[in-house]
């Protein structure tokens, strides 16, 4: 090979162009004898694309089937020392030309809860849609061999979002934080961090002096956006300035931790925070600062209020489950007093909200639950309300967040009689 030669053959590899992608500039230069036939050209690919690399979008592996079908994979969200795992959320862009139809297949529904497979769909479970990533509707799936969803999407846009439930992110968050901070009746106090240093806030709505206090908490679980929109419409009907939010607000203070899985609601995972611990169980013991600091600085407020003689008289952790049913905690000894209270509560639920499911049964029981460990520990009278994310009989429709934002807005009368005497 002579000089010249050579010299235009290192110029190449140093540009990359004598591999398979430079083909065409290398034949410029006279460098191969490849036949046309064989010139590499651009690759066919699908024109459909799932992007998940926005915020709380759902890992989730995917390919286009023989068929034309986008099959995705959800990713488990494992729990920490335990075989359990679980997928309920998922929440994905589908980008495709407009009007093509697209047809979805979701799997890895194969959950283990306590050790035992347990499933989060069924026939009825809906996905939500949005072509704008503001206005979202509700639509039916099919549930296939395999125990599978699939449903057909047409576009009727570039880009479509496709969501186990109506989303609710930490800047939907950070922009409710922002609207209602600076309000005279409203206090927000951090109380420490998450797992991966996350900011934990309580927010206080009304005057601590006032003579009864509920706590609130939601998305313990990060997939359940139902409490964080209920959260918002509990809030903002107190903050009408209204006689009757005034008559509540003179009754009761509400003290509500929004947001306790940040790092799982920030990372698209289901269930678990960011070192795999479930934040609805062991609230009979002692929380680890290590491994679930969301638990350990609620406990140390909780703790604080209760020296300062303002310990709760009602606790609520808000839930989504395909049930819908007030959590009663039977924690051993005379709980008398508490059920009637539980009793009351579904009443008042039954009479002033679309609520219809009901409480569980005598025989249940959530041992580690935040309902039976602050009445165990505590003795804060706590229970698990779950928000049922496929249906809502009292509305006979699927949920959306603004039924979500309904129920928070009549929660308000429900507190006011319930802390009433008898």
């Amino acid at each position: 090979m002579n000089n010249i030669n050579y010299l235009r053959l290192l110029v190449l590899s140093l540009f990359g162009l004598t591999n398979a992608l430079g083909v065409a500039r290398a034949d410029a230069f006279g460098l191969t004898s490849r036949p046309n036939s064989m010139r590499i050209d651009t690759v066919s690919a699908s024109s459909v694309f799932i992007h998940t690399g926005f915020e709380n979008a759902s890992p989730m592996n995917w390919e286009i089937d023989a068929e034309g079908r986008v099959v995705g994979r959800l990713v488990y969200d494992h729990e920490r020392f335990s075989i359990n795992r679980a997928v309920n959320h998922f929440h994905f862009r589908v980008e495709a030309p407009v009007g093509k139809e697209v047809t979805i297949i979701l799997q890895n529904f194969d959950n283990i809860w306590n050790r035992t497979p347990a499933s989060s769909i069924s026939k009825r479970t809906p996905i939500v849609v949005s072509f704008d990533n503001k206005t979202w509707e509700s639509r039916p799936t099919e549930l296939i061999s395999g125990n599978r969803l699939q449903f057909t999407l047409k576009m009727t846009g570039p880009s479509a979002y496709i969501a186990s439930l109506e989303p609710y992110r930490i800047s939907d968050l950070d922009r409710f934080l922002a609207k209602i901070r600076t309000h005279k009746l409203i206090t927000v106090t951090p109380i420490g961090y998450t797992a991966e240093g996350k900011s934990l806030e309580i927010i206080k709505v009304g005057n601590e002096k006032a003579p009864k206090r509920l706590f609130i908490r939601a998305r313990a679980h990060s997939f359940e956006t139902g409490g964080n929109w209920t959260v918002e419409g509990l809030v903002n009907r107190l903050l009408k300035d209204d006689a009757e939010s005034r008559l509540y607000l003179k009754n009761y203070c509400v003290y509500i931790l929004p947001m306790a899985n940040k790092d799982g609601v920030a990372r698209g995972r289901t269930r678990f925070n960011a070192n795999g611990y479930d934040l609805n169980r062991k609230w009979d013991r002692a929380a680890d600062s290590l491994v679930a600091p969301e638990n350990y600085f609620l406990e140390k407020w909780l703790q604080k209020m209760i020296r300062e003689n303002k310990k709760p008289d009602l606790a609520i952790d808000l839930h989504n489950d395909p049930g819908g049913y007030l959590h009663i905690s039977r924690p051993a000894g005379d709980i008398t007093a508490y059920l009637a209270n539980m009793k009351k509560l579904e009443t008042l639920l039954r009479k002033y909200t679309w609520f219809t499911e009901g409480s569980t049964n005598p025989q249940f029981r959530n041992p580690g639950s935040l309902g039976e460990g602050f009445m165990e520990r505590f003795g804060i009278q706590a229970l698990v309300y779950e928000l049922n994310y496929e249906w809502i009989e009292g509305l006979k429709k699927a949920p959306l967040a603004q039924d979500w934002v309904l129920l928070g807005s009549k929660l308000p009368e429900v507190f006011y009689h319930y802390f009433q005497n008898p």
